[in-house]
């Protein structure tokens, strides 16, 4: 008998591999590659033996069309294929070579997204009319008539979003046969807000027409003391713009099986909007040089933007908040989450995320530049959107703040949310995602401080009251703004004091001009009122005997104000599928002649966007 207890002996090292290295990944063991990619497909067998009688032959089958469209709200996509929300019935009708037999035919249709589709992963999803079989979606006969089957099937409220293929299979008595891949068989399944069992339901008529099928939009943005609004074409039904959407997520490598869940879809477009980390939709650009793109001030929709990226698979150049939020929104009211843009004003970054925007004064009492990190825009773009929030505790659903704008990053990545506007309002910091960070944005106090020629720091001044100043959004059904800063924080004085942090402090960024008489001091700010970081410095040493600050703001912005619309005449009453002409009349409101103008316009369901150069 061999001895146990002596030292075994090693057995000897395994050859030096010669091919290729594998790649290395963080995803995990798994037995099969994971789906990223919703165009790539796995070709599925048309025949599978298994003995069974049953009738032959390939199926025809088509959607119910129009039927569909209107239950399911999607008759205004530009598609050629069929466009349904999860969690409802919808119609598809199969036709077979002979009359349909109940009790002796057996036939299922299927639903395939992604390659590698796996029936334990909801990528594979076979769909049984009889009811002793079941599946994950339920599914019924809901008419026969000679060879015609009409079948509703209803996916479930929780299916991942994005383009299946369909299929259907007969059991014969050689085995089970299948239809062949036909593209004009594809279905696309989206989010349902109007599903009571869908994370994204919302349970308002008037805020979910605005939220989900509104395509123009009114962009808010100026100064606190000049708010002005911008439209934009969300365009989200346009054509193209669908794909576009799940392209994005597939550059992504966002898995196939995520894409049910709108806190992780969401939370992933925020990072592919812009173009820090992942070569994502939009190029951010501040310098005011863009020569090598388009001004962000000079876009109009969402449309042409999405459609470049999909084509060229470039980012695309130039944006700005808005224009992040802008097309973020059009991303999600196209995938169905509803969505709308917010306008913070005085709107704070946190930069060393203590809560506080940090304003570090030299012994002169100037700003010091080269300690100071945080800053407040004169306003900030983002989006919110609306998702339950089952990570959350109770009553933290409902509206979330995404933001596609790349400031900081999030887990790795510059994203950040969703994070809950109630935990936002209620000082719950430390919740999923992003909350501290957006927190600060509204809700930071004003804090200064003096630094010594030995480093010390003396606090100067707090102000609590500055930043988030107003909040404002677009009103449902209307084209008038709608202030919802009151769901942001609690008015001044009735704030929780469990819940907040009890000093920030504040920074005003721009240009600056000032002069001391006697004991006022005035300010005169040039700030541009379409997007700006305003900066005003005074000298410190004089705080107590300050009386009256006076702010006076002169707007400019050529972009936006440089061409009056003075008139739009159409010909003719506006029927459907005829032609009309628009003339549209502009005025310039200076008093000198305008070179290098650039006309563009777009309608949704109307026109795809088109620009004219004028010298």
């Amino acid at each position: 008998m061999a001895d146990q207890s002596a030292t075994p002996t090693p057995s000897p090292a395994p050859p030096a591999p010669t091919g290729p290295t594998p790649k290395v990944t963080n995803r995990g063991r798994t037995t099969a590659p994971i789906a990223i990619s919703n165009s790539d497909t796995t070709d599925i067998p048309e025949f599978e033996p298994f003995v069974a009688p049953g009738p032959r032959g390939f199926p025809p089958l088509t959607g119910e069309g129009d039927n569909n469209k209107i239950e399911h709200h999607t008759t205004l996509y530009s598609s050629d294929v069929l466009i349904v929300r999860r969690g409802q019935e919808f119609q598809v009708k199969i036709t077979f070579n002979r009359p349909y037999k109940p009790a002796e035919d057996k036939f299922a249709v299927e639903f395939v997204i992604g390659s590698n589709p796996q029936y334990s992963k909801g990528t594979y999803i076979p769909v049984f009319p009889a009811k002793e079989r079941k599946s994950s979606w339920e599914s019924r006969i809901t008419d026969t008539s000679d060879n015609v089957v009409t079948v509703g099937i209803t996916p479930e409220a929780n299916a991942i979003v994005g383009k299946y293929h369909m299929y259907v299979t007969v059991v014969t008595p050689f085995g089970v046969r299948r239809t062949k891949r036909d593209n004009s068989r594809d279905l696309y399944i989206l989010f349902n807000p109007w599903a009571g069992d869908d994370a994204v339901f919302l349970d308002d008529e008037e805020e979910r027409t605005e939220c989900v099928m509104n395509e123009m939009g009114i962009i808010y943005h100026g100064a606190y003391e000049d708010i002005a609004e911008r439209n934009w074409n969300y365009g989200q039904f346009n054509y193209g713009v669908l794909d576009a959407c799940l392209y994005i997520m597939d550059k992504s490598e966002m898995p196939i099986t995520n894409r049910g869940d709108p806190i992780k879809v969401a939370r992933k477009a925020s990072a592919m909007l812009n173009s820090r980390d992942d070569d994502g939709v939009l190029v951010g650009n501040w310098s005011g040089d863009y020569t090598y793109g388009v001004a962000p001030t000079s876009w109009t929709g969402s449309t042409e933007i999405l459609l470049t990226y999909y084509k060229s698979r470039m980012p695309v150049c130039y944006a700005q908040c808005w224009v992040y939020a802008a097309v973020f929104n059009t991303f999600l009211r196209c995938l169905g989450i509803p969505a709308r843009v917010v306008t913070n004003y005085y709107s704070a970054h946190d930069n060393d995320g203590n809560l506080k925007t940090d304003i570090i004064l030299d012994e002169n009492g100037r700003i010091d530049r080269n300690r100071t990190r945080d800053s407040i825009w004169n306003y900030h773009c983002w989006n919110e959107c609306y998702m339950s929030r089952p990570d959350l505790p109770l009553g933290f659903g409902g509206w979330q703040v995404v933001d596609a704008t790349p400031q900081e990053t999030s887990d790795g990545m510059y994203r950040c949310g969703p994070a809950s506007v109630q935990a936002i309002k209620h000082g719950q910091t430390c919740f999923p995602f992003d909350a501290s960070f957006v927190f600060a944005e509204i809700n930071s106090d004003v804090v200064f401080y003096s630094r010594s020629k030995e480093g010390t720091l003396e606090l100067v001044k707090v102000n609590r009251t500055h930043v988030g100043r107003l909040v404002l959004t677009k009103t449902p059904g209307d084209v008038t703004r709608r202030d919802i800063t009151d769901q942001y924080k609690f008015p001044e004085g009735q704030r929780p004091q469990t819940t907040m942090a009890e000093e920030a402090t504040v920074i005003f960024l721009g240009r600056k001009s000032c002069m001391e008489l006697n004991d006022k001091t005035y300010f005169s700010c040039f700030v541009s009122i379409f997007y700006s970081l305003i900066t005003l410095v005074w000298p410190f040493y004089l705080m107590a005997t300050i009386k009256d600050l006076q702010f006076k703001l002169f707007s400019f912005c050529l972009y936006d104000e440089c061409l009056v619309c003075t008139g739009v005449q159409v010909s003719g009453a506006g029927k459907v599928n005829e032609e009309m002409m628009a003339t549209v009349q502009f005025t310039n409101p200076f008093s000198f002649s305008l070179e290098g103008v650039y006309i563009r316009v777009e309608g949704p369901g109307i026109m795809l966007p088109k620009f004219k150069y004028y010298r």
